[in-house]
């Protein structure tokens, strides 16, 4: 799944948007990107365009943690 995020300026009040995208669309979530950069470069209060996903595959939990007691990863010296 890819989600777009966007923040719009109405009268110094910041307002948070999101779309959600099915993970197959990644080409549907950069087009909209570009729309919205799009009005952002004709002067539209657009800013803050940015994309995120999460891979429903991923081997690993998402985030930053301490690793696991049985991780032993050393790196070789010559």
């Amino acid at each position: 799944m890819y989600m777009v995020y966007w923040t719009e300026v109405d009268e110094d009040k910041s307002v948070a948007h999101g779309r959600s995208f099915d993970s197959e669309d990644m080409r549907g979530a950069m087009h909209f990107m570009e729309e919205l950069r799009k009005r952002q470069r004709a002067g539209e209060p657009v800013c803050f365009v940015t994309m995120s996903s999460e891979n429903p595959h991923s081997v690993g939990h998402p985030g930053v943690a301490d690793p696991s007691p049985e991780y032993n990863w050393k790196k070789r010296r010559r």
